[in-house]
């Protein structure tokens, strides 16, 4: 069948299509990239890690040969298998869950969108893995029906092969479409190559998305439920270019991130500021921050109220200010305890045991914490825990924000004892520490203030100095969007059914 067979997808209308279902395709037709590279190499790299990805690479100029010259089916066999093998299947599950769907919820085609969108009925019907696509697809997008790749498993671990009826492409794809829907005729079907025409014809109108490499992609906040929580530790998506820098420069990046947090740990404060300048960290300081306290006067210390980007946050406001602050933390790895250059102290989440430890460190001096308790990666800010207003009428909102360009100085995922690294391993990451002005005492409890009022209003004030929103999330709730778990014991995974994550 040629490919001007069917009209373009502009050319489909959007209006009264609420009783009509609609089924597409995934890469090139609702999604702009028609490649799924780099989705098998998120999942190689935040499974198998680095090694993983370079098996990979070393494997995608097979699969680009079978893909153009042999088979599409060959091709994707390859990536599945250099990707999948040997892989537990709910590692592969939990970054399907946790990781893809910020990386796919960037680049939504506009066009296929708004005719998807518009249907009452979803169906997406694609050679990916199902396992891969259907959390991203069912929690996000609204998709009532994923059929997709089904890979082969042996105790609980992916073999790297794929189950009858093989990959979906082609004759195949229309097969799936015939067991799924039986007689009944889809209403739309939307494809962008030849391999799409066989389940397109059996739909009452099929619409070709032509490749437009060059569109913009819809806006991912606009989508129905917006990505709040994400995990992960690739800030950008892994292109086969992107993913061979990633591969030579994680040996040179461990050395360069050893040799910062070695300058951190053992300079004297008021000099870590100059020595991360000289190993291209940059710190920026914003506003006036208050004077130390005087103990000889009696002065109670300043809390430093921050907001939670990654765990430096307290290392870089020590650096900001040229003096190490002491912080209290719910929960970091022994190894980052260690290696830290200020004073950390665990909370221990009972609240009498707490605020007693916090009132004896503030007689000490100055303190820092973060009440939302846990990071949070997008322009939002978690509850504030309203244990610190009870404390101290001596508060001090800091606005903390983080900028990195290869890895992501967080994970929910995996073992703590690496985020200071990876945050580190970036060539040239950079803190923005903005000082705002001293809670006025009307303000606090002192005079009269509810804690809940108060922590509120410094939520508040610090989002509004980000332009971020605030919202009543907790550490709880994204411990179980992204792992499972509440965040202070690593266990198995227990997602409940079509929960949708981080929204």
């Amino acid at each position: 069948m040629a490919f001007n067979a069917f009209p373009t997808i502009d050319q489909c209308a959007s209006v009264g299509r609420e009783k009509h279902t609609v089924v597409a395709d995934m890469d090139g037709t609702l999604l702009r990239g028609r490649s799924s590279f780099p989705y098998f190499a998120l999942v190689a790299y935040e499974v198998g890690g680095v090694l993983r990805l370079l098996f990979l690479l070393l494997a995608s100029p097979i699969a680009g040969l079978l893909y153009y010259f042999v088979s599409e089916s060959a091709g994707i066999q390859v990536l599945i298998f250099s990707s999948f093998a040997g892989m537990k299947v709910s590692d592969i599950e939990s970054v399907a869950r946790a990781v893809l769907p910020k990386f796919y919820s960037s680049d939504i085609h506009p066009e296929s969108w708004r005719v998807f969108s518009s249907c009452g009925k979803r169906c997406v019907l694609t050679a990916n893995p199902r396992i891969m696509v259907e959390a991203f697809l069912k929690d996000l997008l609204g998709v009532d029906m994923v059929v997709g790749t089904e890979i082969a498993t042996y105790r609980g671990r992916a073999t790297g092969f794929v189950r009858r009826p093989g990959v979906l492409v082609g004759d195949k794809k229309a097969d799936g479409l015939r067991k799924a829907f039986g007689e009944a005729q889809p209403e739309i079907g939307l494809g962008d190559r030849h391999t799409d025409f066989p389940f397109m014809a059996m739909c009452k109108e099929g619409y070709i998305v032509p490749p437009k490499p060059h569109v913009r992609a819809f806006p991912s906040k606009k989508l129905p439920k917006p990505i709040i929580f994400h995990d992960g530790r690739l800030v950008q998506k892994p292109t086969p270019l992107m993913a061979l820098l990633i591969v030579l420069w994680v040996p040179i990046g461990f050395i360069l991130a050893c040799l910062r947090i070695a300058a951190g740990a053992l300079l004297p404060m008021p000099l870590v500021y100059y020595a991360f300048w000289a190993l291209g960290v940059r710190v920026t300081v914003k506003g006036t921050p208050p004077p130390p306290a005087k103990k000889s006067t009696g002065q109670s210390g300043v809390l430093f109220v921050c907001s939670h980007r990654t765990l430096l946050d307290p290392i870089f406001l020590s650096t900001a200010l040229g003096r190490p602050i002491p912080a209290v933390t719910y929960s970091v790895s022994r190894l980052s305890e260690f290696i830290s250059p200020i004073k950390t102290v665990r909370l221990t989440r009972d609240r009498a045991n707490d605020a007693s430890m916090i009132k004896k460190l503030l007689e000490e001096g100055d303190l820092a914490i973060c009440p939302e308790g846990t990071t949070c990666r997008e322009p939002f800010l978690l509850r504030f825990s309203a244990l610190f207003a009870e404390l101290t009428d001596q508060l001090v909102p800091v606005a903390m924000v983080n900028r990195m360009s290869m890895f992501h100085g967080t994970a929910a995922r995996g073992w703590k004892g690496m985020d200071p690294f990876y945050f580190f391993m970036n060539p040239s990451p950079a803190y923005e520490v903005t000082f705002l002005n001293k809670l006025p005492l009307e303000l606090t409890c002192g005079s009269g203030k509810s804690s809940h009022e108060v922590a509120n209003y410094i939520q508040r004030v610090i989002a509004a100095t980000l332009s971020y929103e605030c919202t009543n999330f907790t550490r709880k709730d994204k411990y179980k969007a992204l792992a499972g778990n509440d965040g202070t014991v690593v266990g198995k995974p227990s997602y409940t059914p079509n929960k949708v994550m981080g929204c």
